[in-house]
């Protein structure tokens, strides 16, 4: 069996970013990743301007507090006034451009409305005081944006303040799902003896869709080899991957594999982790053919498939779309439950943090028990043939970083 690190190589390696690309508007983009950096064209600020709502002044009127100085002129923000007069104030508002001659502006609660239209200032202003400079945020020609970034909230808002209606973005990554299993039943329907809902469908095509992937459900294959080799061949024709669930064990009624081989190739499978010691990982169809794509197997039991898709199908997902960072950063925190099993494989055990801030286990590890998966907020993640008590430190993954 691989290791964790030997896999996830294996897997990032085999990842190769997809090329084509094309402009998106920012009402589209999130989510999305940029296929080249984005730079700007403008400056921002492109003046400078008032950080607040009050009086702008010179320093040199005002060299004690209750300075009286008649207000020459009205500076809401959009407006560009004329030079300041010495000896003079100008009422300005928040983003309005500071006037020429001005060198602070001083906020109006610390002013008041003297005789004449005159504005008395209580404070002794510094130099630059409550002015944003030109150029603060953004400089013209700076870049941005990164190739390889994933676009969110701040991106989209980043790329507006440039004046960028459309941002260049990666295609989307074309995924066929499929489930394996005679025992699989879809939920709304009366579940037969010996039958079980299907559980991963829904929340495979759940991750896949929010990482941006344009998803095809092919549903359940009946076990056999023949069906499966089928709808293996057919989704190869017009997708970049296939993700399968089930199947891939050594049983009689396990069919994945063998098909993968027959139409293909499969380069990795078992791995030393638990849950999810079965994951495959291959092609279909000839390489580098129109008609072949990407095969990951992915263990049945719902605990192991949600597992297995977050610490290796999650990182290549993100290198086939061209992100620049596939790897989640892992936190040491402290440890609120005891361990006592030791395992000869790695070990993702389902946790949360507390109200303290320290880690929790859920009380059933087991690889059938998906209630673990929605109580926790992250794994903790043992090595193999280790222990550790209450007070330990341990490494956490948040599912935060990985969803």
């Amino acid at each position: 069996m691989l290791s964790y690190e030997e896999a996830l190589d294996h897997l990032l390696a085999a990842a190769q970013p997809v090329e084509e690309s094309k402009p998106a508007p920012l009402s589209v983009a999130r989510g999305r990743i940029l296929a080249a950096d984005v730079a700007a064209n403008v400056t921002v600020p492109p003046l400078d301007n008032s950080a607040m709502d009050g009086y702008a002044v010179r320093c040199a009127d005002c060299a004690h507090a209750g300075v009286a100085l008649p207000v020459a002129q009205r500076i809401p923000a959009g407006s560009v006034g004329h030079a300041l007069a010495a000896g003079t104030a100008a009422r300005i508002f928040t983003g309005a451009p500071v006037p020429a001659g001005a060198d602070a502006v001083v906020m109006q609660e610390f002013c008041e409305h003297g005789a004449d239209g005159q504005v008395i200032v209580n404070q002794v202003p510094k130099s630059g005081q409550n002015i944003r400079r030109a150029g603060e945020d953004i400089m013209s020609g700076a870049a941005v944006l990164r190739a390889g970034s994933r676009i969110g909230a701040a991106e989209i808002g980043l790329a507006a303040s440039i004046g960028m209606a459309t941002v260049p973005v990666r295609r989307r990554l074309r995924v066929a799902l499929l489930s394996t299993g005679d025992e699989l039943t879809e939920p709304g329907q009366p579940l037969p003896p010996g039958g079980i809902y299907n559980s991963n469908r829904h929340f495979l095509r759940a991750l896949l869709e929010g990482y941006g992937c344009v998803v095809t459900d092919l549903g359940r294959v009946p076990d056999t080899l023949e069906a499966t080799r089928r709808a293996l061949r057919d989704a190869a024709s017009a997708h970049d991957l296939i993700v399968s669930s089930g199947g891939v064990s050594v049983g009689e009624e396990d069919h994945v594999k063998p098909a993968v081989e027959a139409e293909g190739a499969l380069s990795l499978w078992k791995i030393a982790i638990k849950p999810g010691k079965p994951l495959a990982f291959g092609k279909v169809g000839a390489g580098g053919t129109a008609s072949s794509a990407a095969f990951i197997g992915l263990p049945g039991n719902p605990v192991s498939c949600f597992v297995t898709f977050l610490l290796f199908l999650r990182p290549y997902l993100l290198k086939r779309m061209g992100m620049a960072t596939t790897l989640p950063v892992a936190r040491q925190l402290v440890s609120a439950s005891d361990w006592s099993k030791l395992e000869d494989r790695r070990s993702f055990l389902r946790a949360r943090i507390a109200p303290d801030g320290r880690v929790e286990l859920y009380p059933n590890q087991s690889s059938g028990v998906l209630t673990s998966c929605a109580w926790a907020d992250g794994l903790v993640d043992v090595a193999a043939n280790r222990t550790f008590k209450a007070g330990d430190p341990v490494r956490y993954l948040a599912f935060a970083d990985l969803l």
